[in-house]
């Protein structure tokens, strides 16, 4: 093999690259200089790296080290640095609260509504009545108590904030009792004993993981003890020989005692879904019935909102939060504020909010719906490309979102086979495609679940297709 240092010399220099990316190349034009320069300073020192990497005659032939021929490579190095990060997914998973793809779609009137604070000053926390600065949460507090019927509430970045700044500020250097079955991991491996530690309060675990009875919590309060805590096993379940206080008995306990009585929801919801076939969850409303002083739960999951953590509850304990000093680390801001109020006016008509939300849209769709939408997405993909084999079939979706974990919902999808690309160059390509399609793969078949696709959304994926048999075929 020759002197790799020959290799070495050919590379041409970043000012040659850069003259030649500039002669005709109006894809540069556009492009901040600094970044340009970066971008081909990346791609050279990869071809150095090549030359080094090289372990015979044959390799070291193959690296083109030309001006000419680093242009196209400089090309993709500056649409990877010019793309946005955060983009827009079609979600083919059927997974409806997707953390990983952002969680719930926003309705319609949220969108304008934040699109209308986004392109303007606002009233966030000034009084047009008295010209004087208000609080931003008047926009949802009054919202909030019409619709749930509780004395106060108190609106936050996320239900994990939620739940922080209520054991921050009612049990710092005390003692919280909760079962031992309820020492939940959420999402990103934040857990519920950690929390409560960042909190400064003292855990007091009570019961086994399958059993736990009134008793247990009765026998744990000690004049340190100041909250008797509930999370609800919103992202699983523990069945068979299993036992657990019901509410209204764990409420009259706290009160019994003068404790505060916090319930955890997760993921709130504020419409029975069992009146659409789908398995009981207990509404924020039956908290608060149940006699909860505290009532927490998530605002972009079964809620359909933004990300928020939404806390109601007796109007004292609510103040002393609002008044806390991590309030305002871990306040909403204002396109969060926009979007929920616009979410939760929704609300005041139940069955309109199962149409116009998306989630609660998706989760409710029957199966004579999602069979039109699979027939109509399959007819699309057929025509793409005679190189697909596509099939409509039964299959099953998930809510996500550490939402109805048990809950299997029967879907239609859409399944691909390729002669051209293996099941996993299929759904890489369609992930990597200019909009991204995020399918799943069973049984050597790309899954497309039309349950959490929108009608819009199928001729971009009929694109993907077409153009990922055309590139194989070139």
């Amino acid at each position: 093999m020759g002197d790799k240092r020959d290799y070495l010399r050919r590379i041409a220099s970043v000012n040659d690259v850069i003259q030649a990316a500039a002669r005709g190349r109006s894809p540069f034009q556009a492009v901040p200089r600094d970044l340009l320069v970066d971008a081909v300073r990346s791609v050279v020192d990869g071809v150095r790296e090549a030359i080094i990497a090289a372990k015979d005659e044959t390799s070291l032939n193959e690296i083109r080290t030309g001006p000419e021929d680093l242009v196209p490579l400089v090309e993709e190095a500056v649409k990877q640095r010019m793309q946005v990060g955060l983009r827009k997914v079609i979600n083919a998973t059927g997974v409806v609260i997707h953390t990983n793809l952002g969680r719930s779609v926003l309705a319609a009137e949220a969108l304008e509504e934040i699109e209308s604070v986004a392109r303007s000053y606002s009233n966030l926390e000034y009084n047009l009545e008295t010209g004087v600065r208000g609080s931003r949460m008047t926009h949802l507090q009054s919202l909030l108590q019409e619709l749930t019927g509780a004395a106060a509430a108190l609106v936050v970045n996320n239900n994990a904030a939620a739940v922080l700044l209520a054991l921050t500020a009612h049990a710092q250097c005390r003692e919280v009792i909760i079962s031992r079955s309820q020492l939940i991991e959420i999402g990103g491996s934040f857990r519920i004993p950690e929390v409560l530690e960042q909190s400064g309060a003292r855990l007091a675990e009570v019961g086994t993981t399958n059993k736990t009875y009134l008793d247990d919590y009765r026998k744990a309060i000690r004049s340190e003890t100041a909250v008797i805590m509930r999370a609800h096993p919103s992202n699983y379940r523990i069945v068979g020989f299993t036992s657990e206080p019901e509410l209204p008995d764990l409420a009259q306990l706290a009160h019994e005692f003068d404790l505060i009585f916090l319930d955890d929801l997760g993921s709130g919801v504020l419409v029975d879904l069992a009146r659409y076939g789908l398995p009981t969850e207990p509404t924020v409303l039956d908290s608060l019935r149940a006699g909860a002083d505290l009532v927490c739960f998530s605002g972009d999951k079964l809620l359909g909102g933004p990300q928020a953590g939404i806390i109601l509850g007796q109007e004292a304990l609510v103040e002393k939060m609002a008044k806390h000093p991590l309030a305002r680390a871990v306040r909403a801001d204002k396109l969060t504020v926009a979007g929920l109020e616009a979410t939760l006016r929704i609300y005041h008509d139940p069955e309109e909010a199962v149409r116009k939300i998306p989630t609660l849209a998706m989760l409710t769709a029957d199966l004579e719906s999602l069979k039109c939408k699979a027939q109509k997405l399959a007819g699309l993909c057929r025509k793409a490309s005679d190189s697909y084999e596509v099939q409509v079939s039964q299959d099953l979706s998930r809510a996500g979102g550490g939402a109805l974990p048990m809950s299997d919902l029967p879907t239609l999808v859409v399944s691909l086979t390729s002669s051209l690309h293996t099941p996993n160059q299929l759904e890489e390509g369609l992930r990597k495609y200019a909009r991204p399609i995020i399918a799943r793969i069973s049984e050597d078949r790309v899954l497309l679940d039309v349950r959490t696709i929108f009608d819009p959304e199928f001729p971009a994926i009929a694109d993907a297709l077409a153009d990922l048999a055309s590139l194989k075929a070139e």
